[in-house]
């Protein structure tokens, strides 16, 4: 059985909004990137898992328990981060953590302190006076402070600096080495690619690929021949590009990056919102 699991979900708002039969799981100890632009159905299809919506038709389990009649078990099991975050701006960030901490009863402990200091947020200062990256930082600790198995994740480095953002990155790769499960969404394609053991895009509300990061690649390549004046220039040029030479021709085959793989799939709409987040 998949940690995670969504069958033929549907959540039709009109007008070409919702997400539209979407099916795809997510294995124990996987890591799976959720990709699509602005109002694809990342959020949408992330807020079912959550039990926060009920599916107009179709299914979502985690570890087997329903998402919107046992959320309530569900949402004990998981870390969550969402992509956009609310908080108690009256409170400290240290009252908002231990806040999080007795409603999930699990008290104070070392873990809460690790990831303070991997992160370096120091957060007694009020909320409401802390920084967008801060308030991510704060975030983060309070989806992982519980040490979770399956963690989901709506753009978990919006707002913060380049260090930081491959510090997560790190962290999420400990993370999984660990058994965890995670379903990432996020914008930033070097993300995806150093984490996710596969990938999903979404498109207009409906899933269009769901692979590996190399089998996407593999079915995205580009040949180019160049015809050189002689053989010993085609030879010479062979070895410099790794292509391969027939007389004066060279073949070279180049694997696309991720974010090319995605551009392929929705450049040139002018449907789609811009953006990638």
């Amino acid at each position: 059985m998949s940690a995670i699991q969504i069958e033929n979900l549907v959540r039709d708002y009109g007008d070409g909004k919702g997400v539209f039969d979407v099916s795809f799981h997510v294995d124990q100890g996987e890591a799976f990137g959720f990709l699509g632009p602005n109002g694809a159905g990342k959020t949408t299809t992330i807020r079912h898992l959550m039990g926060f919506l009920k599916p107009r038709a179709g299914k979502c389990t985690i570890d087997g328990m329903d998402c919107w009649s046992e959320r309530d078990k569900v949402q004990a099991r998981l870390g969550y981060i969402p992509g956009e975050i609310s908080f108690f701006d009256d409170m400290s960030g240290t009252e908002f953590l231990r806040f999080i901490a007795d409603y999930r009863r699990i008290g104070t402990h070392d873990r809460t302190q690790e990831l303070l200091e991997l992160f370096e947020l120091d957060p007694k200062s009020k909320i409401k006076k802390m920084s967008k990256g801060t308030k991510q930082k704060l975030g983060i600790v309070a989806a992982f402070m519980h040490d979770p198995d399956i963690i989901l994740l709506d753009e978990p480095t919006s707002g913060l600096d380049p260090l930081m953002q491959n510090r997560f990155v790190n962290f999420v790769a400990k993370e999984k080495e660990q058994g965890k499960t995670i379903l990432m969404s996020s914008h930033i394609f070097e993300e995806v690619e150093r984490t996710c053991d596969r990938i999903g895009i979404i498109r207009k509300g409906r899933m269009i690929a769901v692979d590996s990061a190399a089998a996407l690649r593999e079915r995205h390549t580009r040949s180019y021949t160049v015809t050189l004046e002689n053989e010993a220039a085609a030879e010479a040029f062979a070895a410099d590009f790794g292509g391969t030479r027939s007389g004066t021709k060279v073949t070279v085959t180049t694997k696309q990056s991720l974010e090319e793989i995605f551009m392929d799939y929705y450049g040139g709409d002018d449907n789609d919102q811009h953006g990638i987040i």
